[in-house]
């Protein structure tokens, strides 16, 4: 009977054992499952963070470079690799053909990314007698349109010829230099002043040290050898920057590139190769990077052509930019070289001639003058101090101003939109163009009259003189600029405050929230890339860099020519908000086009028998394909019973949508058979402390929605049809919990919300933290940028650390006290429930205060809100 006995009872452990192993078993193999699908939730959370980053650098202020476009890309490839790979652990190879569906979607993107210009063919020298508008791709933009005003307009342009973009492209091969450039600048960011100043040299010294092909340099000899035909033996040139790109539509380039004044024949090469160096200075290079442009399309064509000896120089609007009528012609003009208007180091005469009757002038300002540029007798060119009686004499007369005026009409008329002009008049008296571009005229999106009118300003004025360059207002500490070491040290937000408005200042303006100068005008280089960059600028101040301390916060209204001292609420509240100045860019568009095979959503319905991998046409359609077969596998495996039996149970509430829980272990009352569990069986802390908030206030059910909301609404359900009202939506299929004692992750989809929080409740407050994770709805982007922006507010009273980027919001806490903890996790679970569909009546900032004030009523009835 012992024995038997015995017998019995090493049976019956070795039952216990074997269960017990059985039981180890399957949790493992329940764990390894849940750790996988729970790498694939964290690749996905990545994946959706990088596509929105894509998606808002498209919406947003801060400028990108193809650096940005291609890291995204090279990170959303690895991610999404891997959540391929992952997925196939997950459910045993059975996705394998997802690698050739990604595989055929990447290749879309790689050759978007890959996508270039072709080599132009054609004469290395054109003269400008064979040149014209439609040429702009040979010769470039700029001489392109001088070779028009000369040939089709008929007006006087001096003789020359063209240095065309098939030169160019012949130098930079025939040396291998594209392939060393390349390799430095790819990595560039518009903000690294320190970065382009070290490349710039590095570049413009490689091209300057690399000699010219032989047979280019003699095409470049014999073309200046016949103009001197035409113009004399010994004649001066000047070689002017004419880029593809430059002087175009809403993109100067202005003074970013060199233009080289009575250059002797002996120096062509040197000064052709100082030209095409240009196109990596720092000002350059920093516009290219801010406004979008590739650095392969920027090919460069140089102007050469006869100097003239000018008398009076200047440049001239055809439309008067800050005239909301537009009823005159803007004339700025200096004795002698038109070199100070464009960089701004004087204060030129200003004209206004009426536009109906060039014989009228609208206004006449003649400025004392002390120094002029003139052609040096060697080389280049030399401030001459002029005689006492000319320093108050005007530079042009008013019948000279009246016959620019005239010209200036009719190249608007011929080029069908107002125009940027410089000119030269000779010292026999006769006229010469020496360029043409669009000009941006600055708008006003409230009259004139409105923005002058605010009298509610308490700060006291510091200046109150001035010339708006660009109209505006913006605020920031003041910086004040002279040198190439004050560039390095110029912070983000900064008012910009210089001496002279020189156009190496320019690579600061995605920077800077305003600039001031004490020279300068409206027709100078700086004044034309920040209306381009619609930057706030006043310059012409004469004593604003002596006036203003550094360091000290002040207030530019350059539309009506003042500056406060510190910030002016009244003013900053009317001004325009600051937009991208690459819309339309090529590199915008790049990032436009590869965005078409990576954000629309299309396989929606998971019933649909196109829910499959062939049925995948985007990144992200592969992404939410993922996401739902593996949410299948861990909560639908009908293969492995005994799984789904003891770790996934669904949890009996009266809260208005399903859950399910997954125990890992201990967070689960011991004995809990069958299929269901109650609330009273939860033991996980975290759990418990959600769901506390998640009951504490009712739901009163979805918010009235307004007509605007629901049209938002419809309109967003229109592109997606998986964003469908009722317990079947797909987007509302799943809640569920995996738990331990001590920790919780809680995936929810409430409505057209997805939520996700995660966290560790011990003893230590070292180990704990809460994460949470919000995205999602139904609405428009704005009304769901609000949502996100009312989750920010309230997170932050509870000193939660929040990141959003569009509709998508993380927030976190860690190192706290256990209770703590608990009051956070509370206050999450009752936003998860109360925020759901609230984005269709959060149509403004007003109502998104309201709605804060409201929820935070609600919250203190079950949590103390922090001071």
């Amino acid at each position: 009977m012992l024995n038997l006995k015995g017998f019995i009872k090493r049976r019956q452990e070795g039952k216990i054992r074997d269960a017990e192993k059985a039981r180890q078993g399957i949790r493992l193999a329940f764990t390894q499952r849940y750790l996988n699908f729970k790498t694939l939730l964290s690749l996905n959370d990545r994946v959706l963070e990088i596509i929105n980053e894509m998606e808002q650098a498209l919406e947003g202020d801060p400028s990108f470079g193809m650096a940005f476009v291609r890291a995204h890309c090279t990170a959303l490839s690895v991610n999404l690799f891997k959540i391929i790979q992952t997925l196939n652990a997950l459910t045993a190879d059975k996705n394998k053909t997802l690698f050739p569906v990604f595989d055929g979607i990447w290749a879309k993107i790689d050759q978007a990314l890959k996508k270039k210009r072709p080599l132009t063919k054609g004469e290395w020298v054109l003269p400008l007698e064979f040149v014209d508008q439609d040429m702009f791709d040979r010769a470039g933009n700029k001489m392109a349109n001088l070779g028009e005003i000369r040939n089709r307009v008929g007006l006087p342009v001096p003789e020359g010829f063209v240095i065309t973009a098939s030169a160019y492209e012949f130098f930079l091969e025939s040396s291998h230099l594209q392939d060393e450039i390349n390799r430095r600048i790819q990595f560039l960011q518009p903000s690294d002043i320190a970065g382009l100043y070290e490349t710039s040299s590095e570049i413009q010294k490689l091209i300057i040290n690399t000699a010219l092909p032989p047979e280019l340099d003699e095409a470049i000899l014999s073309a200046y050898r016949e103009l001197t035909k035409k113009t004399g033996p010994g004649t001066r040139v000047s070689l002017r920057s004419s880029a593809l790109g430059e002087d175009a539509q809403g993109a100067s380039f202005a003074g970013q590139y060199r233009s080289l004044l009575n250059i002797s024949p002996e120096y062509l090469g040197l000064s052709y190769k100082e030209i095409l160096a240009s196109k990596y200075s720092v000002p350059a290079m920093a516009y290219r990077l801010n406004k979008g442009f590739l650095d392969e399309d920027i090919v460069m064509c140089v102007g050469c052509m006869a100097m003239i000896q000018a008398e009076a120089a200047g440049v001239m609007y055809s439309t008067d930019p800050g005239d909301r009528g537009q009823k005159g012609v803007l004339i700025n003009a200096v004795l002698g070289l038109g070199k100070s208007v464009v960089d701004g180091s004087l204060i030129p005469d200003l004209f206004i001639v009426d536009k109906k009757n060039t014989h009228t002038l609208h206004k006449k300002e003649i400025r004392e003058k002390t120094k002029k540029y003139v052609c040096d007798p060697e080389e280049g060119t030399c401030l001459e101090s002029m005689v006492e009686s000319e320093r108050q004499a005007p530079a042009i007369s008013d019948e000279q101003a009246g016959l620019l005026a005239g010209m200036a009409l009719r190249l608007e008329t011929h080029f069908g939109c107002p125009q940027d002009i410089e000119w030269a008049i000779e010292t026999d008296g006769s006229f010469q163009i020496l360029q043409s571009r669009p000009l941006l005229v600055m708008g006003q999106e409230a009259p004139l009259e409105e923005i002058l009118s605010v009298t509610q300003v308490k700060q006291p004025v510091i200046l109150d003189r001035g010339i708006t360059a660009s109209p505006g207002v913006g605020c920031g500490p003041a910086f004040l600029i002279e040198t190439t070491v004050d560039m390095l040290q110029f912070p983000s937000g900064a008012v910009l405050v210089a001496r002279n408005p020189l156009p190496q200042w320019a690579a600061l303006l995605s920077q800077a929230v305003a600039v001031v100068t004490d020279q300068g005008a409206l027709t100078g280089h700086l004044a034309a890339v920040a209306r381009e960059f619609k930057v706030p600028a006043l310059m012409g101040t004469q004593t604003a860099f002596q006036t203003i301390r550094p360091g000290d916060v002040v207030t530019v209204d350059a539309t009506d020519h003042k500056i406060y001292a510190g910030r002016v609420e009244t003013l900053l509240s009317k001004s325009s908000k600051k937009t991208s100045p690459m819309k339309g860019s090529p590199v915008y568009r790049i990032l436009e086009n590869i965005l078409k095979f990576i954000a629309p959503l299309n396989l929606t319905d998971p019933e649909s028998g196109n829910f499959t991998p062939e049925g995948c046409q985007t990144l992200h359609d592969i992404i939410r394909y993922a996401h739902e077969i593996a949410l299948r596998e861990l909560f639908d495996d009908k293969k492995n019973i005994s799984i789904s039996e003891k770790f996934t149970k669904k949890l009996v509430s009266k809260l208005p949508m399903e859950w399910w829980v997954i125990d890992l272990e201990g967070g689960v009352r011991e004995g809990c058979e069958g299929p269901t569990l109650q609330l009273e069986d939860i033991l996980s802390v975290p759990l418990l402390a959600l769901w506390e908030g998640l009951a504490a206030v009712p739901w009163k059910g979805p918010p009235p929605v307004d007509t605007r909301g629901f049209l938002s609404i419809l309109a967003e359900s229109t592109m997606d049809p998986s964003l469908e009202y009722g317990p079947d939506s797909g987007l509302s299929a799943i809640n569920y919990a995996v738990i331990s004692e001590n920790f919780c992750h809680l995936s929810t989809r409430l409505g057209f919300h997805f939520s996700t929080v995660e966290s560790y409740l011990g003893d230590l407050p070292a180990e704990n933290y809460v994460w949470f994770y919000f995205k999602g709805g139904a609405a428009d982007r704005l009304r769901k940028e609000q949502r996100s922006r009312l989750l920010r507010l309230i997170l932050e009273r509870f000193h939660f650390w929040v990141q959003t980027k569009g509709d998508l919001l993380s927030a976190r806490l860690e190192r706290q006290e256990k209770e703590t903890l608990k009051d956070r996790l509370k206050v999450l679970g009752y936003l998860i429930l109360h925020t759901r569909q609230l984005d269709m009546i959060l149509s403004d900032s007003g109502k998104v205060d309201w709605q804060v004030k409201t929820m935070l009523k609600e919250i203190s009835t079950f949590v103390i809100i922090p001071d």
